[in-house]
């Protein structure tokens, strides 16, 4: 086996260790999903569970416990107190508030609180979040939202383009549009809405041998639930940033899949029409071998940016850089080991009869598999 990955002359049997791949991915999925019911569900920053966030810096290190004891006089309620950073200076101070609640006087009132309990510590406050229980929860409702029309947009884009069927994924994406509102209106909240409308595209994608775009779909649902799963295990909070690198990753993802999904195409329509046809597997394997080079390069360049980030951008995108990577190494992942091979399950015929139109409305790959 050759394994000369940046001149695209790999050899590997993707295809082959597919099997291996849905277990380990089956895993990360149930210890996500573990880990989200252990905790009693996602948890929510300020952004959408409401409240205050106040970061406060003191001049040298300082025990949380001190830090507690100096605001207890403060009419703080459900005071938590984080520690970020490595240098115990910096903590996190999270409190419920009402609609009405003043920044500027709440600011003031922490400050004069930490002055006279902590005179020999100078400390500022680096920021201040304040959010309402009602915007929060409506802020929420929109997150979920976007991360779902997020999904859909591209399964319509998918489903045209790859099975030339652009109005079978309009009336799919009606359909599931209307799977939504109507589970709205019968009282189910957000959440389990987007749940029944994503229920509904995997059913008309399998119904409608749209196999492309359910393979694009199962490999994103893959993605976003494993890194959710992931956050809530090792504790990161589901805020606005957290949202914004999530449908960050949608988007990387599906580009990878397209990728990849492009060159399978193009080993179809090569195939002669009446030669030897090779199987659904040894083309899935040709055409991830090609794209290796392109898959490598851009994942890892993206992977050192979002280190970056992790390691210098501080503590407020600390989240962000760790779901960008994370989110990229999972859509990596479905990208080689979900999204392609599970194409194979649909049975060879099924796939070779989208190979007939010979027109190709779109710019191929480059000839390296870089694009």
């Amino acid at each position: 086996m050759s394994f000369s990955i940046l001149s695209r002359q790999t050899n590997i049997d993707f295809a082959g260790f597919r099997r291996i791949a849905y277990v380990i991915s089956l895993a990360f999925i149930l210890v996500g999903l573990a880990a989200i019911v252990w905790n009693g569900g996602l948890r929510y920053g300020v952004d959408f569970a409401g409240g205050v966030m106040v970061q406060i810096q003191f001049d040298r290190p300082i025990p949380d416990e001190q830090v507690k004891k100096a605001l207890q006089n403060v009419e703080l309620n459900g005071l938590t107190v984080q520690q970020v950073g490595t240098e115990d200076r910096d903590y996190l101070l999270r409190f419920s508030a009402s609609e009405t609640t003043d920044n500027q006087n709440l600011r003031h009132s922490v400050s004069e609180a930490l002055k006279s309990s902590i005179p020999d510590n100078a400390s500022s406050i680096v920021r201040l979040e304040s959010v309402g229980p009602k915007v929060g929860n409506d802020l929420r409702n929109m997150a979920i939202e976007a991360l779902f029309y997020a999904v859909l947009l591209i399964t319509v884009y998918i489903s045209g383009r790859f099975e030339h069927s652009w109005f079978m994924a309009g009336a799919m994406a009606a359909v599931m549009w209307a799977a939504v509102s109507g589970a709205s209106y019968l009282g189910f909240n957000q959440l389990w809405g987007v749940a029944i409308g994503l229920a509904v595209t995997l059913i008309c994608c399998w119904r409608l041998k749209l196999n492309f775009a359910l393979g694009a779909i199962i490999a994103l649902i893959h993605d976003v639930v494993a890194t959710l799963g992931l956050l809530t295990l090792v504790g990161v909070e589901i805020d606005l940033n957290v949202i914004a690198a999530l449908l960050t990753l949608v988007g990387y993802s599906i580009n990878d899949t397209i990728v990849v999904y492009d060159r399978i195409r193009e080993n179809l329509r090569a195939i002669p029409e009446n030669g030897p046809k090779p199987s659904m597997a040894e083309i899935i394997n040709k055409s991830v071998n090609q794209t290796m080079a392109r898959t490598i390069m851009t994942s890892s360049t993206t992977v050192v940016a979002s280190f970056a980030l992790f390691f210098l951008g501080g503590s407020v995108i600390h989240d962000f850089a760790f779901t960008i990577t994370m989110g990229v190494i999972f859509g990596t992942w479905s990208s080689i080991f979900v999204a392609s091979p599970i194409l194979i399950a649909f049975g060879d015929a099924a796939l070779y009869q989208r190979k007939a139109s010979k027109k190709d409305d779109y710019e191929r790959p480059g000839e390296h598999g870089i694009v």
